[in-house]
């Protein structure tokens, strides 16, 4: 297939070149050449700006677009009304798109939150609203011909954001490790190495509709298994103002938010996505973060942080 992929030398974005490449597809490239622009030299890339012109899109035919890293409404408009002619378009959304959080086993027929242009483009508390918006873009510019794919927290090498780097990390830097308990907690995430290729292989059998897509569930005892734990209750940890999911990766507390750990990924699964052992995660993820050098973390509690709050928690046990 000729594809068009937005973004592609991101963090999924470039798992999902490789996988094109390795299935023998003629790849072009849309985005502004300023993330990794040394990536792919090989391919056509045309460099510009959804807010700017869209010129060199006109005219071309792909067979099948994939719009990774998109999530401004209007940027999203242009693009499926300049390239209103190819024949796929999979939007790459988030599982932040739902309306309510509340409850477990969320599927995709559950009800998506609403957008407003007041929101603005970068405000991340309306990230959900826009992507959203983003999808219902998508569904009526290519009716029959549109695949939305509504990733958890996706993970794993070449992940910039820390929000699941910080626990390889720690668990190589070894000694008394805080985790929020208990053991058996659920947490879901993707690692993008298997979610790229599962996508393509849905472009590629043209498979069209809503995908939840992370994992079925694991336990946090499994992710940092082999590891000298503490584990500490979700009433200490408020208690002691730990932030939600930034400060301490992964961990939500707030019953509201309970069904982003436990979404109803059955659609996906049964679709064929599947996912590695995580131990593989957790490694090949520390084994690319010693390879950053220095760097200043996204997210993660600070190991000043973590020592005062081990220390707390042995002065009240």
């Amino acid at each position: 297939m000729k594809l068009l992929v937005f973004g592609g030398t991101g963090f999924l974005g470039r798992q999902v070149v490789e996988a094109a490449l390795a299935g023998g597809h003629e790849v072009t490239l849309f985005n502004r050449g300023l993330t990794n622009p040394e990536l792919f030299p090989e391919l056509e890339r045309i460099v510009g700006d959804r807010d700017g012109d869209l010129a060199e899109l006109r005219g071309r035919y792909f067979d099948a677009v994939v719009d990774v890293p998109a999530r401004v409404p209007r940027h999203v408009r242009r693009s499926t009304e300049t390239l209103a002619g190819v024949g796929h378009y999979t939007f790459v959304s988030s599982i932040s798109v739902y309306r309510d959080f509340s409850g477990r086993g969320i599927d995709e027929s559950a009800a998506t939150r609403e957008y407003e242009p007041s929101m603005g483009d970068e405000d991340m508390e309306w990230y959900g609203a826009r992507k959203a918006e983003c999808e219902r873009i998508v569904e009526n510019a290519f009716p029959g011909r549109a695949l939305i794919v509504r990733p958890g927290l996706i993970v794993g090498p070449h992940d910039p954001t820390d929000r699941f780097t910080y626990w390889p990390v720690r668990l190589a830097r070894g000694g008394e490790i805080l985790a929020p308990g208990p053991p058996e907690r659920s947490v879901q995430f993707v690692d993008a190495r298997d979610l790229a290729p599962w996508i393509v292989r849905l472009v590629e059998e043209g498979r069209t509709g809503v995908f939840n897509a992370t994992n079925e569930g694991v336990s946090m005892g499994e992710l940092l298994a082999g590891a000298r734990m503490t584990w500490v209750t979700d009433s200490f940890l408020l208690e002691q103002g730990v932030g939600e999911w930034m400060e301490l990766p992964l961990w939500l507390a707030d019953p509201e938010w309970l069904g982003m750990h436990h979404a109803d990924v059955s659609r996906a699964v049964a679709a064929g996505l599947a996912f590695r052992p995580v131990a593989e995660t957790v490694r090949d993820t520390a084994e690319w973060a010693e390879t950053r050098g220095e760097h200043e973390p996204q997210a993660g509690l600070a190991p000043e942080r973590e020592q005062e709050l081990l220390e707390a928690w042995r002065a009240r046990s």
